[in-house]
């Protein structure tokens, strides 16, 4: 009894800043009117709205991006977890306090870092120009908003992945070694495995801020490159229109639960640890 009376402020919480919220997005989504209840109208009509040919762009390449991102993301990660992993555990440490003290810097100024170094007079132009090159367009396009990405979230995929991987029974890896298995049998048939729970948990970690952003394609695309956060942030504080807002929150939020289904059906068969064969 006493438990559960320690959870009702949690539980009040949650219905207040959790369930709260997402009905009234929800309300907003299937109605229409002008603020006032008694005006209120079920609708379809949001969600019809959403088909026009230039939202389905902003979707797709939002997707496009997340997805380019997540693999990127994992390409790099995955190294360096298992680097990190295989060292002992003082320089083990440093290197993980290296990946996370970024992570204590406010996510905007990270971003505002990047223009002084993509800027047509940013640092990298400056070290051109100074070496008789022609200055480069590295910002405002889709490499500016895809590197700020990985930028951010590169943390997301390491830090997973280097959780399972220091915990895989070294003994496996000797027992493979002692049978006369190589280096890349090693890796293939015992580490990878073992290592895709946590493949999973980055990859969802990774693609669901990636697919929602904002103020990465805001700042490194200079509000050219609109993604479906930016299309939900114009709705309500630009227009004002929280009734197709919320519908186009509902279907970025169909989408985000579609892919935890997906990455939760791949992980299912590696609970505790993953699979060997």
């Amino acid at each position: 009894m006493r438990t559960k009376r320690i959870a009702y402020p949690y539980i009040l919480w949650m219905i207040i800043f959790i369930v709260v919220p997402l009905g009234l997005i929800l309300l907003y989504s299937f109605t229409t009117g002008d603020g006032d209840i008694r005006n209120i109208q079920f609708t379809l009509d949001n969600f019809k709205k959403f088909l026009d040919p230039r939202y389905i762009d902003v979707l797709w390449r939002s997707i496009s991006l997340a997805l380019k991102s997540t693999v990127i993301t994992l390409v790099l990660g995955y190294p360096m977890a298992m680097i990190i992993s295989k060292e002992n555990i003082k320089k083990r440490n440093v290197m993980i306090l290296l990946f996370v003290i970024p992570m204590w810097m406010n996510f905007l100024l990270r971003t505002y870092a990047w223009l002084t170094l993509l800027g047509k007079n940013g640092f990298i132009n400056y070290i051109l120009t100074k070496l008789g090159l022609e200055p480069l367009n590295l910002i405002y396009n889709d490499g500016a908003v895809l590197l700020g990405m990985v930028y951010n979230f590169l943390p997301f995929m390491v830090l997973p992945i280097y959780s399972v991987l220091i915990k895989i029974d070294k003994s496996l890896i000797e027992a493979a070694e002692d049978l006369g298995a190589g280096k890349m049998k090693v890796f293939t048939k015992i580490i990878f495995p073992l290592s895709i729970p946590g493949i999973i948990t980055g990859i969802t970690m990774v693609f669901m801020p990636a697919v929602s952003t904002f103020v990465i394609s805001r700042l490194l695309g200079g509000g050219q490159y609109m993604l479906i956060g930016n299309l939900i942030e114009q709705q309500f504080l630009g227009t004002g229109d929280w009734h197709f807002g919320s519908a186009i929150s509902i279907i970025m939020m169909i989408i985000i639960l579609i892919t935890m289904a997906i990455t939760s059906k791949f992980d299912k068969d590696n609970e505790g640890g993953g699979r060997l064969w």
